[in-house]
């Protein structure tokens, strides 16, 4: 039998992807707290783990988490894995750095590789200091 409107149901893999997609998103829009309870900036980079730029953006970014940590986040999605986020992100080109302040509203998008003294100096632009 047909539910109404004449739509099929999700298939419950695919309602998964969906629940699991609005879950990060909703994540990454409240922002992520510091060991103070604290909303912290963000750095969200959307690439793949086999695309080369990508690649060449990998330990960069793995060190600005760790050296920054409660300072600023530094999260990575895998668009190839993950398309939905893609889609929510408008991301058409990887890698994509998104910029988030403290209060979750995007501050700047960048295409393309960007180095970590670009990536400090563009925190830096955006008023956040994290030489201290």
């Amino acid at each position: 039998m047909m539910p109404a409107g004449n739509r099929m149901p999700l298939a419950p893999s695919r309602m998964g992807l969906i629940l699991a997609g609005l879950f990060t998103a909703l994540v990454l829009a409240a922002g992520v707290g510091n060991a103070a309870g604290e909303t912290i900036p963000r750095l969200v980079d959307l690439g793949a783990d086999k695309c080369i730029p990508c690649k060449m953006m990998a330990p960069i970014l793995e060190e600005l988490g760790r050296d920054y940590t409660g300072r600023f986040d530094v999260v990575f999605i895998d668009v190839w894995k993950d398309r939905d986020q893609a889609r929510a992100y408008g991301v058409q080109l990887i890698p994509t750095q998104i910029f988030y302040g403290s209060d979750g509203r995007e501050l700047y998008r960048h295409q393309g590789f960007y180095s970590r003294e670009e990536i400090l100096a563009k925190w830096q632009e955006l008023g956040f200091d994290f030489s201290r």
